[in-house]
């Protein structure tokens, strides 16, 4: 017997993305929900929920999100409005604003760190925004500096 299953869920609720091992993605990354990273992201990721990096995981840019669970190492910025958890693994090189941050023994946090109601204020990038600093990524990258 097949029973359907109702979706009572608003948009972006319970929606987790994976960035499996041995992935590697190339660009910006954006979801209303979770973005659980365990291969590597070489450009910005933006998740209306929770960014989560898992031991193995890496993040080469800038990160935008409520709340964010990191346990691999994270290399730019990165801004958790609400909640940000440093695992014993984490590894952290460069700014990070939070309202709350758990850092647990042993986590590495090199950089400029502002905590409270006002350090992320104004710091999301607008919705269909790049973030800034960061280029696009190229459409076809074997063709980089040629004309056409």
């Amino acid at each position: 017997m097949v029973r359907e299953r109702q979706n009572d869920q608003g948009p972006g609720d319970a929606v987790i993305s994976i960035i499996a091992p041995g992935m590697t993605v190339i660009g910006n990354c954006e979801s209303d929900g979770t973005i659980r990273v365990e291969g590597s992201v070489s450009g910005s990721i933006k998740a209306g929920k929770a960014v989560v990096v898992g031991k193995k995981g890496l993040v080469s840019g800038e990160v935008f999100t409520q709340d964010a669970v990191i346990s691999g190492r994270v290399e730019g910025s990165l801004v958790a409005a609400s909640r940000l958890e440093l695992k014993s693994t984490a590894r952290i090189e460069g700014e990070v604003k939070t309202r709350r941050m758990q850092l647990e023994e042993g986590a590495v946090l090199n950089g400029t760190v502002e905590m409270g109601a006002e350090a992320t204020k104004g710091t999301q990038p607008k919705a269909g925004a790049g973030s800034p600093g960061l280029k696009p990524p190229l459409a076809n990258p074997s063709r980089e500096g040629t004309a056409t």
